[in-house]
C-alpha cells in the first residue's frame, strides 16, 4: 500500500510536528514526511525535522515583493516533493488564494479554538473573556478565507475558573497533539476527504466534525 506523502508547515518550535514525527515512529502513522517547510530560518520545527531526517527549507518572506510572489515559490518547492497532503502545523502566515485554490482538499490546518467561534489570533484569551465554559482546538481544510474551511475534527476542554490564557493554550497541547495524529491517520487510511463546503469521511458527508474521544481516536 502506497504511504501517504506529507509536507509540513510551521514557523515556530513545532510541537504538533513533533507529535506527527512521534506517532510516525511508534507505528501508529503510515506516512511519508517529504518535507517541512518555514517562513523562518530559526524555526525550531526545521530543527525536529532535521533530527528526524526530514528535508528542510525556509524562505524569507521579505526577499519576495508580495505575498502571492512568497506563495507561488513556496508552494512551488513544495510541489516538487509531490505530497498526497500539506498540514499547516503552526504555520502563521495568511496564504494567497491562488495558492490555496491549486492544494484544495489537500491542505489543513490546526485552530486553537472550536471553530467557527475565535478565527485568528489570541483564541484563549479571547475564550476567557467571553466566559466561555469549554474551548478547544479544531482541524479544518484550508480555504481562502481565514479559519473558514469546512472543519473535520475537535477536541474539547472545559474551561477551569483558574485559567489564563497560558494556562489554558498549556492544557490543550496534549489535546492538540492527540488531534492532530488522529486526523492525518484518517487521512493516510484514505478516509477523509473535501466535499463541497463539507467533509466525508468513507463516502459519507460529516453532519457535524469529529470528535476526539478520550481514547485519542474520532468519533
Amino acid at each position: 500500500m502506497t504511504r501517504l506523502r506529507v509536507a509540513v508547515l510551521a514557523s515556530g518550535r513545532g510541537s504538533n510536528l513533533g507529535a506527527l514525527i512521534e506517532a510516525r515512529a511508534r507505528g501508529a502513522l503510515a506516512v511519508d514526511f517529504v518535507l517541512v517547510a518555514s517562513d523562518r530560518a530559526s524555526a525550531t520545527a526545521l530543527d525536529r525535522a532535521r533530527d528526524a531526517g526530514i528535508p528542510t527549507i525556509a524562505l524569507d518572506p521579505k526577499a519576495y515583493a508580495d505575498r502571492p510572489a512568497y506563495d507561488r515559490a513556496l508552494f512551488d518547492e513544495i510541489a516538487k516533493v509531490q505530497p498526497g497532503l500539506i498540514v499547516c502545523a503552526g504555520y502563521m502566515r495568511l496564504i494567497s488564494a491562488d495558492a490555496v485554490g491549486a492544494w484544495l482538499g489537500r491542505m489543513i490546518n490546526i485552530h486553537p479554538s472550536l471553530l467557527p467561534a475565535y478565527p485568528g489570533l489570541h483564541t484563549h484569551a479571547r475564550a476567557l473573556a467571553d466566559g466561555a465554559p469549554e474551548h478547544g482546538v479544531s482541524v479544518h481544510f484550508v480555504t481562502a478565507d481565514l479559519d473558514a474551511g469546512p472543519v473535520i475534527a475537535q477536541a474539547r476542554l472545559a474551561v477551569e475558573s483558574v485559567d489564563t490564557p497560558e494556562r489554558l493554550a498549556q492544557r490543550l497541547l496534549p489535546l492538540e497533539h492527540r488531534l492532530m495524529v488522529a486526523t492525518v491517520a484518517l487521512f493516510a487510511a484514505g478516509r477523509l476527504a473535501l466535499a463541497g463546503r463539507g467533509v466525508s469521511l468513507d463516502g459519507a458527508l460529516l453532519p457535524r466534525p469529529l470528535d476526539l474521544n478520550s481514547k485519542g481516536t474520532l468519533e
